[in-house]
């Protein structure tokens, strides 16, 4: 019977249906086939650009879009000895780090709430993903107004319920720090939804029996959150704080709404720089400095936060 089997030849085998076996380049170049539109995509949507505004970085271009020669690093220099950059940066790091943490911490307790069966559970999870489907301009907008002194619906309730003496005598929107803060609390607003659902994700993917177990083990509410349920969510948290501190720091809509109108640079992160860079001082040269020094961090801090946390530890073991 073994010799049945093995009789059996490519003359068997319908003239249509036999290929002969690539070989040689041809066969290395075949899996592009599949992943040259992904490709071509990536050189025209993000090399490309980044190669543009590594280009511009170092050149002197005029008001009207006329580029006036190569000026070598002196773009670099004007950006980086900026007398308000250092302070810029330092509210940078305090807007990327406050708004993540925050959101995060929220969105954990939110995920954890929605997870469990309760009537209306359904309409609860579709609630919270408005802030998400909403433009991110107007739910900025609809803030900013609500804080106006005089007509400002936010702001009448703080009299109301007596954090505030009146409303005409405390201008929100007015003052860097305080338009700063609640720049903030737009920000983790409107970032709750997507850090939710994707922890909630994770919540769903944990096993059934590793929650039984620590049941059987007898731990309690706390300790099984902290040594069971929140190590299971370590693929989700690091998906969600990864792409939270990228978002966050490249958001310009918050602040140039809840900030834009304040003069000077107290409000400013590297964002709003770079577009002052490029709507008030018509200095595309030096813009386009800031934002490779931006990319660059952006880029160690990725780097850095990967090294660190190794999202796809779990996944490689």
């Amino acid at each position: 019977m073994s010799n049945t089997v093995d009789v059996k030849s490519d003359a068997s085998i319908p003239a249509g249906v036999r290929k002969r076996p690539r070989t040689g380049i041809f066969s290395r170049l075949e899996p592009l086939s599949w992943i040259g539109g992904a490709i071509a995509l990536i050189l025209g949507v993000v090399i490309f650009p980044v190669g543009v505004m590594f280009y511009n970085a170092t050149r002197d271009i005029a008001q009207s879009g006329v580029d006036k020669g190569s000026v070598g690093l002196d773009n670099f220099v004007k950006v980086l000895t900026f007398p308000s950059f250092l302070p810029i940066l330092l509210r940078t790091i305090v807007w990327v780090g406050v708004v993540v943490v925050v959101t995060v911490v929220l969105s954990l307790a939110l995920a954890q709430l929605l997870n469990k069966a309760f009537p209306g559970r359904r309409i609860v999870r579709m609630i919270v993903i408005i802030p998400w489907a909403s433009s991110v301009v107007m739910t900025t907008m609809v803030v900013y107004y609500g804080l106006e002194p005089y007509f400002g619906i936010i702001n009448t309730f703080l009299v109301d319920v007596g954090l505030i003496s009146t409303p005409e005598g405390y201008g929100w929107t007015r003052n860097p720090d305080t338009a700063f803060a609640w720049a903030i609390a737009v920000a983790v607003f409107v970032s709750l939804p997507f850090t939710t659902y994707t922890i909630l994700a994770g919540l769903t993917g944990i096993p059934r029996d590793v929650i039984e177990a620590a049941n059987m083990d007898g731990a309690g509410p706390i300790r099984k959150y902290f040594w069971v349920i929140l190590p299971q969510l370590r693929g989700a948290l690091a998906v969600a704080i990864l792409i939270n501190i990228i978002n966050v720091f490249n958001s310009l809509p918050i602040l140039k709404v809840m900030t834009g109108s304040i003069p000077g640079y107290d409000a400013d992160t590297i964002m709003t720089l770079i577009f002052k860079y490029i709507q008030v001082q018509h200095d595309v040269g030096a813009a386009s400095a800031l934002s490779v020094i931006a990319f660059i961090i952006v880029l160690a801090i990725v780097a850095i936060y990967l090294k660190l946390v190794k999202p796809m530890k779990d996944v490689e073991s």
